[in-house]
């Protein structure tokens, strides 16, 4: 089974400004408690062992809130210098993790039984995926049968509903297609070029997530986060 996961957390949080200005985004609090606090419930919950935090933006706050959680996750934090991306954030875990691992962005919330459906070994890397009712806002999948074909960022006229959750198992290929990529137009490594080198190889397969991801992406969610967590925490 797949222990260990690598939590993207280093971004400013631009389209939040106001809440992010003296804390990373997942330290927002909904309902009393930072929305990382439910996150990192329901990892323990699916028995993961290990969590590597790439950090950045007022890294400290995080360094102080994960050490004194109380979840006893073997921890590690790897420092984003300069916002180069996902795909560079993710290159830094390179030394960090061993074998297969999962990566998770650190404003999406996923349920247990999700998380426990990403734990398993096998030659392949996965890409979660929901249906929305607004898939032009997201990463759109296209498939043949379980394997990912393509992924068109946010376009204004969608193949399908099928769109990227942001949750994703990788095996070490990962690290060998970062190597291979550049910069995107807006001046970042982004983690879906390297997933479309994989792509090629048919390396790439896609699952459905089975319950939910919570996205705290902007101002105009936190109200859906926090009557999500009211319900269901």
């Amino acid at each position: 089974m797949v222990k260990q996961a690598v939590i993207l957390a280093a971004g400013r949080g631009v389209r939040m400004l106001h809440l992010t200005e003296d804390v990373p985004k997942p330290l927002i609090i909904i309902n009393k408690k930072p929305f990382l606090y439910y996150l990192l419930n329901n990892l323990k919950q699916a028995g993961y062992e290990k969590l590597l935090f790439v950090v950045g933006h007022k890294k400290e706050k995080l360094f102080d809130f994960v050490k004194n959680n109380g979840f006893g996750f073997e921890v590690e934090f790897i420092h984003q210098d300069q916002p180069l991306g996902t795909g560079h954030a993710v290159k830094l875990a390179k030394k960090h993790v061993l074998g297969n691992f999962v990566v998770i962005n650190g404003d999406n919330l996923y349920s247990v039984e999700d998380l426990l459906s990403v734990n398993f070994e096998d030659e392949y890397n996965y890409l979660f995926g929901l249906k929305h009712e607004h898939p032009e806002r997201f990463g759109v999948l296209k498939t043949k049968g379980a394997f990912l074909v393509d992924i068109e960022e946010k376009p204004k006229k969608p193949a399908t509903k099928l769109i990227n959750s942001g949750l994703y198992k990788f095996t070490p290929d990962i690290f060998d297609a970062l190597d291979r990529i550049e910069k995107s137009p807006r001046g970042e490594y982004e983690l879906t070029s390297a997933i479309g080198l994989l792509v090629k190889q048919k390396k790439v397969k896609v699952k459905l997530l089975k319950k939910y991801c919570v996205h705290l992406g902007n101002f105009e969610d936190i109200s859906n986060v926090e009557k999500f967590i009211k319900d269901n925490f």
